[in-house]
């Protein structure tokens, strides 16, 4: 078993929308099933489609990533994701919350400091 199988999957759930983003904003242009393989490429495991495109809508609806369907070389069309304005500062902020949150955590769990 590989690291990421063991992640607890409410702590995917919980980070996901964050790692998405900043995949995102990292691979412009990049495309659903590509980014399915950049966060296993991560560490985070196989995140599946059913997971991950609904998030994508949502984050469509929200406006913080857009989309373009591009042509195919040698194959269909593809949807891209683009991160936005909007998505850029949901990410900024997001981030500096995710690591406030893990330095309460670590602290917390930090037993020699107790």
């Amino acid at each position: 078993m590989n690291q990421a199988e063991k992640w607890p999957s409410g702590w995917l759930k919980a980070s996901l929308k964050l790692c998405v983003l900043r995949t995102i904003h990292r691979h412009s242009g990049t495309y659903g099933h590509e980014v399915i393989g950049l966060l296993a490429g991560y560490g985070l495991g196989n995140v599946g489609g059913g997971t991950l495109y609904p998030l994508l809508r949502r984050l469509v609806d929200d406006e913080l990533v857009e989309t373009e369907w591009v042509e195919g070389e040698h194959g269909p069309s593809r949807k891209t994701y683009r991160i936005t304005a909007a998505g850029l500062v949901a990410l900024k902020t997001e981030t500096k919350m995710w690591r406030e949150f893990t330095a309460v955590t670590n602290q917390l769990l930090d037993e020699e400091k107790h």
